[in-house]
């Protein structure tokens, strides 16, 4: 598959770092030099120096042989011009990363008659997910399909969970009223993912991730020891964009939201903007204004600045303070797996988020979504059964699934269903998968 990114800042940069772990034909287009070279000397991939709306430029790469072109530099407008310029000259799907979330939501302009085939907005689909981790406010990851028909949940297991030292099998028998699918665990200083079998033992502080039908999700609480937390108290430090759109965002669904911006003049803009929300000038990182401004009486504290450790240093004294739900925002992907070591809820990445919505594009099978966890190296399908795929010719026991993926659960005619050892998967169903990434070409296979 040939892949073009025009822009080498953060999300290309990891869109080109993941496509290097597989030799994809990937290129990618920055003005920036030392940029480049950082990517020459780390990543199997092409570079060239430019600009990416040079119509000579996306010929000598070329763009008319292209499968995709991803168009993620940080201005929207050179974004919408590589898009069209590229469609124009032949790529066959085109995907720009957008700051507009009008754009998203407009069924009256079509894009795609401008060369504009799929439109992607990091910061929106950061607000969205720091919304759904607030809904769910006692796990630190969850991934939903086909508007929470099944979801897949992320924990740690405290020393309250009944699942402690027993099996996975153990657990089915005993927790019969109550369906999911533990699909993988990382345990608490081993780097390798877990793909759980029959016995495999929980142990205390394992992240273990379930696959859970929406009619099961509240009673898998009490198996996994934690509480439902109604949260309906939020502070957000930061009015960066995505400080806003969560604001926003909650809002609409009532809760209450205080917003702590640091620069007066944006804090007075967002005050216009922002109407249901108390906006509040001033650094985030006083401890004293966290008090004024009754920071023990918030239920979550979501830290959104544009500097990684501010958001860490500030969810930990909110922590500190007896807030049940903290949330940061960081940069630097290496932090992405010691958020549970060091007491903060959920740390996200918008590189890894946006990547997700733009990797399901890249993947062969029909498939209808895809999400990166955040404590590992793997992925979740949604995959379309097509007719005549091999998943339709044996029941699932009988298929040679790999080791290193597991089915989370199937959808059929708007049903949640249990995709154990007997099932037998249709042409139409809709499968939830996941997958370690040396099992990625292994399963794709069997969904063609």
């Amino acid at each position: 598959m040939k892949i073009i990114i025009a822009g080498a800042g953060d999300v290309g940069f990891h869109l080109a770092k993941l496509l290097s772990y597989e030799s994809q034909d990937t290129y990618i287009i920055d003005f920036d030099g030392e940029k480049l070279n950082y990517i020459n000397n780390h990543l199997d991939v092409i570079t060239k120096k430019g600009d990416a709306t040079s119509i000579s430029l996306l010929k000598e790469v070329g763009v008319g042989n292209a499968d995709l072109l991803l168009a993620v530099t940080e201005s929207q407008n050179t974004n919408f011009t590589i898009s069209v310029i590229g469609k124009s000259l032949g790529a066959k799907k085109t995907i720009a990363r957008i700051n507009n979330p009008e754009f998203l939501k407009n069924d009256e302009i079509d894009f795609k008659s401008f060369g504009v085939d799929f439109m992607i907005s990091p910061e929106e689909l950061a607000a969205d997910e720091i919304k759904m981790l607030l809904n769910q406010s006692s796990f630190n990851d969850t991934v939903t399909f086909e508007n929470g028909l099944f979801n897949v949940m992320g924990t740690t297991l405290d020393y309250k969970s009944p699942l402690l030292d027993m099996s996975v099998k153990d657990a089915k028998d005993t927790f019969t009223n109550v369906d999911f699918i533990t699909i993988a665990i990382k345990r608490e200083g081993v780097s390798q993912t877990i793909i759980p079998r029959g016995d495999t033992e929980y142990k205390l502080n394992d992240q273990v991730y379930f696959s859970v039908p929406h009619y099961s999700v509240d009673a898998l609480y009490p198996i996994v020891g934690k509480e439902h937390l109604n949260i309906k108290n939020v502070m957000i430090l930061g009015g960066s964009s995505i400080g806003s759109k969560t604001a926003r965002n909650l809002c609409k669904d009532n809760f209450k939201v205080k917003l702590i911006e640091k620069v007066k003049e944006k804090s007075l803009s967002l005050a216009e903007e922002l109407h249901n929300t108390l906006l509040i000038n001033g650094d985030g990182r006083d401890i004293e204004l966290l008090e004024e401004e009754n920071i023990r009486e918030m239920d979550a504290f979501v830290a959104v600045t544009g500097d990684s450790e501010t958001n860490i240093m500030s969810c930990l004294v909110a922590k500190s303070k007896g807030v049940k739900k903290t949330i940061a925002l960081v940069e630097n992907m290496d932090y992405i797996n010691i958020s549970q070591t060091i007491g903060i809820n959920t740390l996200i990445n918008k590189k890894l988020i946006a990547a997700s919505s733009i990797f399901r594009h890249i993947r062969k099978g029909e498939i209808l979504a895809l999400a990166n966890l955040h404590n590992i190296d793997a992925e979740v399908f949604e995959y379309e059964v097509l007719p005549n795929a091999k998943v339709t010719k044996k029941p699932i026991k009988e298929l040679r699934f790999p080791r290193d993926a597991v089915f989370g659960g199937i959808i059929r005619d708007g049903k949640a269903l249990m995709s154990f050892g007997d099932f037998q998967i249709n042409p139409g169903d809709k499968a939830i998968v996941f997958c370690l990434p040396e099992a990625i070409s292994t399963v794709e296979d069997l969904f063609r």
